[in-house]
C-alpha cells in the first residue's frame, strides 16, 4: 500500500522511538500523527511487547495497528557495539529520541545524553521511565499499574466499602504519554528560539515518569491534606463536589450517567425528576452541600429514571438542558452517531485487516491538521530503507543481517 506524504505541523521533524509498552510509542504515535516522520526501533529478535499486548485478530495484532501507525519500522539491537554506532549515526539525524529503558541502560550501552549530545547537540531527549531518573525509587521496576497505585486513583476509585480499584487499561500510561508529546512539542519550541536568538539552538533531556501526570489528574489531594489532613476516600460514583452525580439504571437495564456541576443544571435536574420543592432547601443552593444529601438527591433522580427507558431519559434531558450521557461499551462508540460523523473513530486502510477502524488523531486543528498515513508496520519492515539514508550499503546491510544486528 502506497505511504502518503507527512503533512503537518511536524513535518520535516524525525522521532526516534526507542520505547516500549505504553507511555512512549503513544507519544510518538501522537507526534506521527501530525507529521513527523518516526523511526521504530525493535530488537532484531525480540518482537516489541506492544505487539502482543491486547487482543489479536488471525495473528495480526490490533492495538499495534493503531499505536504504530505512522512509524518506520527496524530491527536494530542496540546493546551490540555495532548496532549503537548505528543508533548514534541515526540520532545524528534526527530531532528526537523517545525512549523507557531503566536509567543508565543507555549510559551502559554508551548512546546515553552524553554521547547522543556530543553527535548532535540539538537532540530532544524524552526519557520516560516509573519513577523518574534520580530518588529512592529510580532503579524500580515501573509500569502504569504502579503509579495508579501510588498516585492516589486507586485509593479514590471504587465504592465506599469495597477494596481500592484499578483501571482496567493503561490510564497512567497513556497520560504519560499524552504528557511526553506536550513536552516535545515545549522542547522543539525553546530550541528554536534559541536559535532565532542567536544560540546553539541545543536540544535538552525531558525526565518524565509515569506517577507525576496521573498524581496531576488525580487533583488536589496532597495540598487538601497538607492544608486541612484531610485524606479523600472512595464514594463510588459520587462527587464530594455537586449532587446529583452518579450513574444510574434505566428500565431496560441502560446505564446513564448525571453531573451537576453547574447550579443551574442542578436545578434544572430536579424540575425535570419532579421535585423542584427540594431546590428552596438552603443546602441546595452549593455543589459541596447538595452532595452532603446525596442519598435524598439519589432516590429522587434514580427513581425517575428507573422507570424509564434509556431513549427517553437523553431524550427528556436533552429537551430540558439538561447533562447526561449513557454509559457506553465499545459497540456503543462505533455505533454512536455524533462519534461517527465527527470522525472522532475513523476506517483505514490496512494491508492485514482492511478497513480497519482507529481512533482519529487526537484534535483537530484548522491550519495543520493531522493524518494517519498507514498504520503499524510489520517487524523490522523498514530496516533497509532507514538504514539506506544512512548511507549503508546493501552489502553491509547484508552483513549486518547475518551477524543479527539488524533484522
Amino acid at each position: 500500500m502506497p505511504v502518503a506524504p507527512a503533512s503537518g505541523p511536524l513535518a520535516g521533524i524525525r522521532v526516534i522511538d526507542a520505547s516500549t509498552i505504553l507511555a512512549g510509542p503513544l507519544a510518538c504515535q501522537i507526534l506521527g500523527d501530525f507529521g513527523a516522520d518516526v523511526v521504530k526501533i525493535e530488537h532484531p529478535t525480540k518482537v516489541d511487547g506492544m505487539r502482543g499486548h491486547g487482543p489479536a485478530k488471525d495473528g495480526v495484532p490490533l492495538w499495534w495497528k493503531e499505536i504504530s501507525r505512522n512509524k518506520r519500522t527496524i530491527g536494530l539491537s542496540l546493546s551490540d557495539p555495532q548496532g549503537a554506532q548505528i543508533f548514534l549515526n541515526l540520532a545524528a539525524t534526527a530531532d528526537v529520541v523517545v525512549e523507557n529503558f531503566r536509567p543508565g541502560t543507555l549510559e551502559r550501552w554508551g548512546v546515553g545524553p552524553e554521547q547522543l549530545h556530543e553527535i548532535n547537540p540539538g537532540l530532544i531527549i524524552v526519557r520516560i521511565t516509573g519513577f523518574g531518573q534520580t530518588g529512592p525509587y529510580a532503579a524500580r521496576a515501573g509500569f502504569g499499574t504502579l503509579a495508579e497505585a501510588m498516585s492516589g486513583f486507586a485509593h479514590l476509585t471504587g465504592q465506599a466499602d469495597g477494596p481500592p480499584t484499578l483501571p482496567a487499561f493503561g490510564l497512567a500510561d497513556s497520560i504519560a504519554g499524552i504528557a511526553a508529546s506536550s513536552a516535545v512539542s515545549m522542547a522543539l519550541l525553546a530550541r528554536e528560539r534559541d536559535l532565532a536568538a542567536g544560540g546553539e539552538g541545543r536540544g535538552q533531556v525531558v525526565d518524565l515518569n509515569l506517577l507525576e501526570p496521573i498524581m496531576t489528574a488525580v487533583g488536589p489531594g496532597p495540598t487538601v491534606y497538607q492544608q486541612t489532613g484531610v485524606v479523600g476516600t472512595r464514594h463510588g460514583n459520587r462527587s464530594t463536589n455537586n449532587a446529583p452525580r452518579n450513574a444510574y439504571q434505566t428500565s431496560d437495564g441502560h446505564w446513564v450517567a448525571i453531573s451537576t456541576s453547574a447550579q443551574s443544571i442542578a436545578e434544572r435536574v430536579m424540575h425535570l425528576v419532579g421535585h423542584p420543592e427540594v431546590i428552596e432547601e438552603p443546602w441546595f443552593a452549593a455543589g459541596s452541600t447538595r452532595a452532603e444529601h446525596a442519598d435524598e438527591l439519589d432516590a429522587m433522580v434514580g427513581g425517575w429514571i428507573g422507570e424509564r427507558t434509556r431513549d427517553a431519559v437523553l431524550s427528556a434531558f436533552e429537551d430540558a438542558g439538561a447533562a447526561v450521557a449513557p454509559i457506553y461499551s465499545a459497540q456503543d462508540l462505533v455505533e454512536d452517531p455524533h462519534v461517527r460523523e465527527t470522525g472522532m473513530l475513523r476506517e483505514v486502510p490496512d494491508d492485514d485487516l482492511g478497513p480497519v477502524i482507529q481512533h482519529d488523531v487526537m484534535w483537530r486543528m484548522s491550519e495543520t491538521p493531522g493524518a494517519i498515513r498507514f498504520t503499524g508496520r510489520e517487524h523490522g519492515q523498514d530496516t533497509d530503507e532507514v538504514l539506506g539514508e544512512l548511507d549503508l550499503d546493501q552489502a553491509a546491510l547484508d552483513t549486518l543481517r547475518d551477524q543479527g544486528i539488524i533484522r
